[in-house]
């Protein structure tokens, strides 16, 4: 797996396999799928990717109650 970003753009591009793409699905807005011939998943496209992205991770956060000043982060 491969993922490329393009700053200008505010493009996030996630190659899950090196295939051919054979087609590209816009699931949404700011989200492409490409898919190959057997229909398995090539890449994933997320335009707008800082606002998309962050702002699903600050949904998730809000949800579960968490405070962002007092979060630990473990890794």
């Amino acid at each position: 797996m491969k993922v490329r970003y393009d700053p200008r753009g505010d493009i996030l591009y996630i190659e899950i396999s090196s295939g051919k793409v054979a087609e590209t699905v816009e699931l949404d807005d700011d989200l492409l799928v490409d898919y190959d011939e057997d229909g398995n998943i090539v890449g994933i496209e997320i335009w707008r990717a800082r606002e998309v992205l962050l702002g699903e991770m600050f949904r998730k956060i809000k949800e579960l109650g968490l405070d962002l000043k007092t979060a630990e982060v473990e890794g």
